[in-house]
């Protein structure tokens, strides 16, 4: 079994801690430990959490109108790979979720996952509200800005990494080219790891939290 899966409060802990400067070092340092995993779960973790103390405006919260009454800032992160019978994206490696959506599944062809898919291109979603066609997938909270980078080997489509926050307007291209540095890093490291095996062994899990294309509402 994997590594545990450090909380939302520890990944923005995490976040005011590193400065700029720090950044590559960071990078440099998540993909050395991601090489080093036991598993693939535990090396999409290993890039995930560093850059979650790194990527968005960490003021963004502050700002008018980038939280509704009742909200928090907070990130998750992780992978969604593509599960043998191409018919769902299976979470791995994540960041922040609930624990009981630690094998979160969507619908193959459910909401920005299913368009990263479908596009073979990475997305930002700088602002969600800004997209009516956004769903929610986290069972607690609907994002209000996310990122997404695929996956891609030998032509063939993996999965995608992804990230978001809470507040509006967090993410910007900077962090989308951060998290498609990863996500070419993560899906090397995930064939070199035999990920397809793994992920064979691990589908269908009995954990599976699946929701619908529609998405879930907040509780």
């Amino acid at each position: 079994m994997s590594s545990s899966n450090p909380t939302a409060l520890q990944a923005a802990s995490a976040r005011a801690m590193v400065a700029p400067e720090h950044w590559f070092s960071t990078l440099a340092q998540a993909t050395e430990a991601a090489a080093a995993a036991a598993d693939p779960e535990a090396m999409v973790r290993a890039l995930i959490a560093p850059l979650l103390a790194i990527a968005g405006d960490r003021d963004a919260w502050t700002r008018p109108g980038s939280l509704k009454a009742g909200e928090r800032q907070f990130y998750v992160g992780g992978c969604f790979v593509v599960t043998p019978d191409e018919a769902w994206h299976m979470l791995v490696g994540n960041v922040g979720f609930p624990a009981e959506q630690r094998r979160l599944m969507i619908p193959i062809d459910g909401g920005h996952p299913a368009h990263v898919r479908d596009t073979r291109a990475p997305l930002l979603l700088a602002n969600t509200d800004e997209h009516g066609d956004f769903k929610q997938y986290l069972k607690t909270s609907r994002m209000g800005s996310s990122i997404y980078a695929p996956m891609l080997w030998k032509g063939r489509f993996v999965g995608q990494l992804i990230m978001a926050s809470q507040a509006r307007n967090t993410f910007a291209r900077q962090d989308l080219d951060m998290l498609r540095v990863l996500a070419t890093q993560a899906t090397s490291l995930w064939m070199a790891m035999d990920g397809p095996a793994w992920l064979a062994r691990e589908y269908p899990p009995a954990d599976a939290f699946k929701v619908t294309q529609a998405g879930v509402d907040a509780r």
